[in-house]
């Protein structure tokens, strides 16, 4: 056996395994259909090297050959089909099949030239560029936030649009592609062209695996983070997220502050109207937090009708206007499934992250103002103290801000 016969034969069991790979992410909702598509492209891989294999035992060779040239070039439609459905770009099916059905007639056409013609190279090596520089468009023109791994994936398919394109020079400096293509496999040029094509094929398959593991890992991890009714954080995540935009706040050298929400009379709600109604009134309330909550702010369901809000470069003064906004705007705000004049609050507690205190210090003292607010009638907003003081001067500075 020769080398070219060996790679090609490492390349046709590394099909199948890719292929088996991508079916296996293809059971997690966030990569399904991305993944069938790879999947797929890896399947005809695998019909593509078989046919590769199969030449030699032809007595004409242009069936087989032009064959092999169409299931491969299928192969990155299919490939760039899965790209396209990852990156929420509209595969380009249209302009994709008519270049598959030209370049295979073209290719059907161009087996009449001399073996060693550059044309006839060209001819069945640049439409595979073509494609690889299609799938680097795909991901160019994405309108998701790219990460460093689908830049490395951009990179990596230019290259290997780079790398088809410059076969047919390869070609000709290493003396052909062999006298006929029973002969392929056996030319120095075959040695080199499989390997490149191990080396791009398994370098692409792997970063896409690695993107959709990496979806995947993310999907899980925020729907485990992440309150099924209110869709805020649950305690354990914004716990998590409070402890980091402190320390970023800290670092920066910025202000940060804390809002404590309790929703007002919630068992009475539920007992006079149905969970289900105090379910509508959680996801009302939390869906007016992520509304009033910046980018970088972050907010959580933190018990059964307690929520919270870290907001990192707002110092008391900006927390508390938007701790009395959110009031406002809840306690106006009608509910579905409760009766047209029923009108629910909350009490809200605001404290300032002051020098040497950490997360568990500062909402301890956020509660506290909550409790404060509750004491005071409910439907109100109550400030922490701006300073460590008594707890007698705590109070004093507390309610003369009303």
């Amino acid at each position: 056996m020769s080398g070219a016969n060996f790679i090609l034969l490492i390349n046709l069991s590394a099909a199948g395994l890719l292929a088996a790979a991508f079916m296996a992410v293809a059971f997690h909702d966030v990569g399904r259909v991305p993944a069938r598509w790879l999947a797929s492209g890896y399947l005809l891989g695998i019909a593509y090297f078989a046919i590769e294999f199969s030449i030699p035992a032809f007595a004409d060779a242009r069936f087989p050959v032009v064959t092999a040239f169409a299931v491969f070039l299928g192969a990155t439609m299919a490939f760039n089909a899965g790209l396209a459905r990852k990156y929420g770009v509209a595969p380009p099916w249209s302009p994709m099949l008519f270049f598959l059905f030209a370049t295979t007639i073209a290719v059907y056409y161009v087996q009449d030239l001399p073996r060693q013609s550059l044309a006839r190279m060209m001819a069945y090596q640049l439409p595979y560029a073509v494609m690889q520089f299609v799938a680097l468009a795909i991901v160019w023109s994405s309108r998701q936030r790219l990460a460093g791994l689908d830049r490395i994936l951009m990179a990596v398919l230019a290259l290997s649009g780079m790398q088809f394109a410059s076969k047919p020079f390869i070609a000709h400096a290493l003396g052909g592609w062999g006298a006929d293509p029973q002969a392929y496999l056996q030319s120095n040029y075959a040695l080199v062209s499989q390997s490149l094509g191990t080396i791009f094929g398994l370098a692409l398959a792997l970063l896409m695996l690695a993107i959709l593991v990496r979806d995947v890992l993310a999907e899980v991890t925020s729907k485990s983070e992440t309150d099924t009714l209110s869709r805020l954080l649950n305690r354990g995540a914004f716990t998590r997220r409070a402890e980091q935009a402190v320390l970023g706040a800290t670092r920066q050298g910025v202000p940060v502050a804390l809002v404590i929400a309790d929703l007002d009379h919630f068992k009475a709600i539920n007992d006079s109207f149905g969970h289900a109604s105090g379910d509508l009134v959680i996801e009302t309330f939390a869906g007016l937090l992520r509304e009033a909550a910046a980018g970088h702010h972050v907010a959580g369901r933190i018990g059964g009708e307690e929520f919270a809000i870290i907001l990192p470069g707002t110092n008391l003064a900006a927390a508390r206007l938007f701790a009395e906004g959110t009031r406002s705007a809840f306690s106006a705000l009608p509910i579905d499934g409760l009766p047209a004049d029923s009108r629910c609050t909350a009490s809200f507690g605001v404290a300032e992250l002051h020098a040497s205190e950490d997360v568990a210090d500062l909402m301890r003292r956020a509660d506290e103002a909550l409790y404060q607010a509750k004491n005071a009638g409910r439907d109100c907003v109550r400030v922490a103290p701006v300073e460590a003081r008594s707890s007698g001067e705590a109070e004093a500075s507390s309610n003369s801000l009303f």
